[in-house]
């Protein structure tokens, strides 16, 4: 659907929330109603009449565009060809796994060696890709679900085992608020789905917790990353001990 399509179907939202009618927005316009009906629904109009409607609306065209973005489908999973645009550099990657969290600008090149420059340019960078719209003054909203993983055998996945995966699971795992739990053991596989589910929800817990916090002082704010799995899996040493193979 065209970007003016879409504003279209927006403005009928507005004109419907006003409580104006054709023959209101008609006389306002100095149209004639059967010229506004048929033009609303063609759907296709210039801008300078979307511009027009907006004035009738009292309705600044900016918040007009806004509400289309914000009323796409988000994504819950990037491409091939996104994820491996995201990797291919490292600042990037940051910037990509820092909007995640939904860290402003100022938060990022505070904490990280980037200079507001490179933050922009970087944003840009995510604004192509379709992780984020670029707003002005450099906030930004993002275009991915709740739901929103990395592909399980994606670029971003493949990248985070070869360089993360060691250094996460390297630390003690003792400090207080910090933990690691290994358990094992043999269930019905019409119930795996239902425990997975939960770990699904935990993570969104996490993250709701993560943006509810963004509004308390930074001194009573902790960085964590929170890596919940659950496969069908025996350890490589133990599997070939097995007198006989799997099924």
């Amino acid at each position: 659907m065209s970007t003016t399509a879409d504003l279209v179907i927006a403005l009928k939202k507005e004109l419907k929330s006003a409580q104006m009618t054709y023959a209101g927005l008609a006389q306002a316009l100095g149209m004639a109603e059967s010229s506004v009906k048929r033009m609303l629904a063609k759907g296709d109009m210039p801008l300078s009449r979307i511009d027009a409607i907006c004035r009738v609306l009292r309705l600044d065209f900016a918040d007009l565009a806004r509400r289309v973005a914000d009323s796409q489908p988000l994504l819950s999973e990037l491409t091939q060809e996104q994820e491996k645009a995201v990797v291919a550099d490292k600042k990037l990657l940051l910037m990509a796994i820092c909007v995640l969290s939904q860290w402003t600008l100022e938060q990022i090149t505070t904490t990280y060696r980037l200079s507001e420059a490179e933050g922009i340019q970087y944003l840009a960078q995510l604004d192509r890709i379709g992780i984020i719209e670029l707003r002005p003054l450099n906030r930004y909203r993002l275009k991915l679900a709740k739901t929103f993983r990395w592909r399980p055998h994606g670029p971003v996945m493949h990248y985070f085992r070869d360089h993360a995966l060691l250094d996460y699971f390297n630390g003690g795992f003792d400090a207080p608020g910090e933990g690691v739990l290994l358990v094992h053991g043999s269930i019905a596989r019409s119930l795996a789905p239902a425990f997975t589910e939960r770990l699904q929800r935990v993570a969104q817990d996490f993250a709701q917790q993560h943006l509810a916090d963004q509004r308390l002082p930074e001194r009573e704010r902790e960085g964590y990353t929170l890596l919940l799995a659950m496969r069908s899996w025996e350890f490589e040493a133990f599997a070939q001990m097995r007198r006989t193979a799997r099924p």
